[in-house]
């Protein structure tokens, strides 16, 4: 009687359930009028829309979200990001533990899937510093843009907004307060810096962050933080300096620029392209190179355990880490004088081969029923899975491509920003009956010849 239970509410299980109601819930608060401004109605798939691309911190919009909703919808729109990005369930252990409740078990498992960490020892702990970070980190965000924005939309109003852009770009989400995104703040050193730290430091994992801010710690940096930390900053650096030379000379983008606002618009879409959805120019005037480029770095994505989506820094890594060693013809691969198990490179060509996969299938169907042309699906379709936000749009309107799309291509991107908030491994993990026993008969070697 027993079995059948623990497989309906396995730690993956309960993550995707979790996700789900917190979905369903915010598609009821937006949907109420009291969500919209007057004279404005929500439709209820407009509406879970809108609740989906926030919980999964995705940032794709079918409503011109600062025109449409009111301060109670806005309020909640950034209520669901914080819980999308955080985690519900890290929230809800954290305040039951503070409340002196036992935590069970099965709440640790759901936890430990939330947070994406190994092991149980010290979790509460660490779930513990994981929202004390986020608070700080957040709060000093919001205080700086507050402050830099406080003469120009006064007191309220710029509290608000830099409580709401912090929370968004921490949780790497990309929702604005303005219909042109961050557009007017792209030659502004001082939002282009503030909302890109938000981005990074949301990125690059909370075990990572946790570790780098230890001071107390005479050991060495983890292989894990090391392989991050290395990855993001050559994915930030070659980004920002490959997205200068592919735009210097688009004279729609980046051509019209001084040099310094070239190479901070370079630098601010190198970083929001990693899965955050802020845009400071129009990517439908991009050229296609910058695009392609562009999907790629959506593709890779933020890093384990992070409000970041995509395949992650690390599986990336590790799987250009084992190709490299295979064509060099070492027996085991091997990064900052560790070797990485078989097990763990497997994982990590798992994942990015079913990612691929999955994406474009998906990015087929969505192709074939919208009749939209390649680029700008496929981009929106990479968007969508990799919880990015970033769009093309359409003639201009400031809202996502996806806005445009039928009711079925519309319920697509919410079923791709879901798979891709989940990640796809322990997407197959929750749908999959994963059984306890051994297999009790092992078949011989099978030779299939290769390339």
């Amino acid at each position: 009687m027993h079995r059948p239970r623990r497989r309906l509410f396995s730690p993956p299980r309960v993550l995707a359930l979790s996700i789900a109601g917190l979905i369903l819930v915010g598609t009821f608060l937006l949907w109420l009028p009291i969500s919209t401004r007057p004279g404005l109605d929500t439709s209820l798939l407009d509406a879970f829309f809108t609740a989906s691309s926030a919980v999964c911190v995705t940032g794709l919009i079918v409503l011109d979200t600062p025109n449409h909703f009111s301060t109670f919808g806005l309020t909640v729109l950034m209520l669901l990001v914080q819980l999308g990005g955080l985690g519900y369930m890290t929230i809800s252990t954290v305040l039951a533990a503070a409340l002196g409740r036992a935590v069970s078990m099965q709440e640790r498992l759901s936890l430990q899937e939330g947070l994406n960490v190994q092991g149980l020892d010290g979790l509460l702990r660490f779930a513990f510093n994981v929202l004390k970070l986020t608070l700080v980190i957040e709060g000093a965000g919001a205080l700086l843009l507050a402050l830099y924005w406080w003469d120009d939309l006064g007191a309220n109003r710029a509290i608000g907004y830099g409580l709401f852009h912090a929370i968004s770009a921490f949780n790497n989400a990309g929702f604005t307060m303005w219909s042109d995104n961050l557009v007017r703040w792209r030659a502004d050193v001082v939002v282009n810096l503030v909302v890109s730290t938000l981005i990074i430091l949301g990125g690059l994992g909370f075990f990572v962050i946790t570790e780098v801010a230890d001071r107390r710690r005479k050991v060495r940096l983890s292989v894990h933080t090391k392989l991050v930390l290395s990855a993001s900053a050559i994915l930030l650096v070659s980004g920002t300096v490959a997205l200068y030379l592919l735009e210097r000379d688009n004279a729609h983008t980046f051509g019209s620029l001084p040099w310094h606002e070239q190479w901070l618009a370079a630098w601010f879409h190198s970083v929001t392209a990693r899965t955050a959805g802020f845009n400071t120019v129009n990517y439908a005037l991009m050229t296609p190179p910058a695009l392609f480029l562009t999907i790629a770095l959506m593709f890779i994505g933020g890093s384990p355990g992070s409000t970041g989506g995509g395949v992650k820094t690390t599986t990336f890594s590790i799987t250009v880490i084992a190709l490299w060693a295979t064509v060099r013809g070492d027996h085991e691969p091997h990064v900052f004088g560790r070797r990485l198990g078989s097990d763990l490179v497997a994982r990590a060509l798992f994942v990015s081969l079913i990612s691929f996969l999955a994406l474009n299938a998906a990015a087929g169907v969505v192709l074939l029923t919208q009749q939209r042309d390649l680029m700008t699906t496929l981009f929106e379709s990479v968007s969508a899975f990799t919880t990015t936000g970033l769009s093309m749009g359409e003639h201009g309107a400031p809202v996502s491509l996806a806005a445009f799309f039928t009711p079925f291509g519309k319920l697509l991107i919410v079923l791709m920003m879901f798979a891709g908030r989940l990640g796809p491994l322990t997407l197959a993990f929750a749908i999959a009956r994963r059984g306890s026993m051994q297999p009790r008969v092992r078949y011989p070697e099978g030779k299939v010849l290769i390339g």
